[in-house]
């Protein structure tokens, strides 16, 4: 399953919270996921805010984290995440 996640470093709180569906034309079709606001306490640099995000997300779903991995926007606010079930 992948989902979209808008993240938001250098927060004073962390949390997960569902947004909505997000719609995303990919190969010729319509890819719907659902999207994510996940806020982390750890800074953007060296992918720290990244590695929190996937502790946030793996805490939220319940999950290891090994069992979520970063696709896409390694460097952007807006990422997509497979998580494999």
């Amino acid at each position: 399953m992948k989902i979209v996640v808008k993240t938001k470093p250098n927060s004073k709180n962390e949390s997960v919270e569902r947004i909505t569906q997000a719609t995303l034309g990919l190969d010729n079709g319509k890819l719907e996921m659902v999207e994510y606001k996940v806020l982390v306490k750890e800074p953007p640099v060296s992918g720290k805010a990244n590695e929190a995000v996937v502790k946030a997300l793996a805490k939220y779903f319940g999950i290891a984290p090994s069992l979520i991995r970063l696709v896409s926007g390694a460097t952007a606010k807006r990422k997509v995440f497979e998580i494999i079930v």
